[in-house]
């Protein structure tokens, strides 16, 4: 690629701003009027909880059906995103710059004594602009963790919905592209029906809000796990019935994992005497949930994550590692993540945790490791 047309498609315009903006507006304003269920967070140190409306796939929904009808009135191109694609990253990558320099002073000048908004400042500006100072943040009442990592899963299904208009203008749909849609499509729908099991997870009850949240949920979720689809728009893949078969299986594998380990999980946050698997739930110090998926592999989970990501990736077929670059980076990272979940829990539950060690020794895949 001509290295002066990249510096140009990477250059921000009024209108990449534009539609940034005005993308954040309808989030803000939508997910604070629409109906939705009012879930409490985790009880924080200090005793408080924070709420959580879950109307993101509301939103979700209604967001696509008026750019559906844009689009038929002519009011919005249906290829704008992808038309804008590096636009947009860049544009996208300097607001997470910059909202993240404004939550490090805020954060730095700020006197509250609430878990949810007292600074922890170590005193290495790059540590604690990368990691955060306060834990839960808000502005004009929204709770921007939460609302951050909407607008990036919301982003990443719109930005495989305009490439996909593209790749319909352009005559260039195929098999490959299809089943990645698909599979992304039902993914992401998934992830906003089940909404409020996020409220349970790390990022959101211990993370504290910082560049390596804020860049992960705006620009590295939406605009790194679309490169599938980015890649399928210039290249042809024709894939067997066997192939399209194994993928398949691959996603539902993964989804059964993924999604079962979490709910189990979330569920169990709530009821640690509901049954899992229909039996009552062996729980270790009264405190680890050691039944289910989570009696097979400490991070059971983390299997389903990668087999879902995988299959994403399969369509693209074997001729290219660019496709494989979310699976890959998420191998990386979850092995990363999981050390660190390890030492924390190691940390927080002492002997407990080495009890639940030795009676599930898998970290991640069972049987092997």
């Amino acid at each position: 690629m001509d290295l002066n047309y990249l510096f140009i498609s990477l250059t921000p315009s009024w209108t990449s701003v534009a539609m940034l903006i005005s993308y954040f507006l309808y989030l803000a304003t939508v997910g604070s009027i629409l109906p939705g269920k009012l879930v409490p967070g985790a009880t924080l140190s200090d005793g408080t909880r924070l709420h959580y409306r879950c109307n993101g796939l509301l939103s979700l929904l209604l967001l696509v059906l008026l750019l559906g009808v844009g689009s038929q009135m002519n009011l919005v191109s249906p290829t704008a995103i992808a038309d804008r694609g590096l636009e947009l990253l860049s544009t996208t990558f300097i607001f997470s710059v910059l909202v993240t320099l404004m939550l490090y002073l805020v954060g730095l000048n700020s006197r509250a004594k609430s878990s949810s908004l007292k600074p922890h400042v170590s005193g290495n500006l790059i540590h604690d602009w990368w990691f955060g100072i306060q834990l839960n943040p808000e502005f004009m009442g929204i709770d921007l963790k939460f609302f951050f990592v909407r607008a990036g899963m919301m982003g990443w299904l719109l930005i495989n919905l305009s490439v996909l208009a593209k790749c319909v203008i352009e005559a260039k749909l195929s098999q490959s592209m299809i089943l990645y849609q698909l599979f992304c499509g039902l993914y992401i729908l998934d992830y906003f029906f089940y909404e409020e099991f996020m409220t349970s997870t790390w990022d959101i009850i211990a993370e504290r809000l910082g560049f390596m949240l804020v860049f992960g949920d705006l620009v590295f979720i939406p605009f790194t796990f679309s490169i599938q689809g980015w890649w399928l728009l210039s290249n042809n893949v024709e894939l067997t019935t066997a192939a399209i078969i194994a993928n398949c299986l691959v996603f539902l594998i993964g989804y059964s994992v993924f999604r079962g380990a979490n709910k189990q999980k979330h569920v169990f946050k709530k009821d640690p005497k509901a049954p899992i698997w229909g039996s009552p739930p062996k729980v270790i110090g009264g405190k680890l949930l050691a039944s289910g998926y989570w009696g097979i592999a400490r991070h059971c989970n983390y299997l389903g994550d990668l087999l879902l990501a995988s299959s994403f990736s399969l369509p693209c077929g074997i001729s290219s590692v660019v496709p494989y670059f979310y699976p890959i980076y998420l191998l990386i990272l979850l092995i990363w993540r999981e050390r660190r979940d390890e030492a924390r829990c190691a940390e927080k539950y002492k002997d407990v945790w080495a009890e639940y060690r030795k009676l599930v020794p898998y970290r991640i895949l069972p049987y092997v490791y």
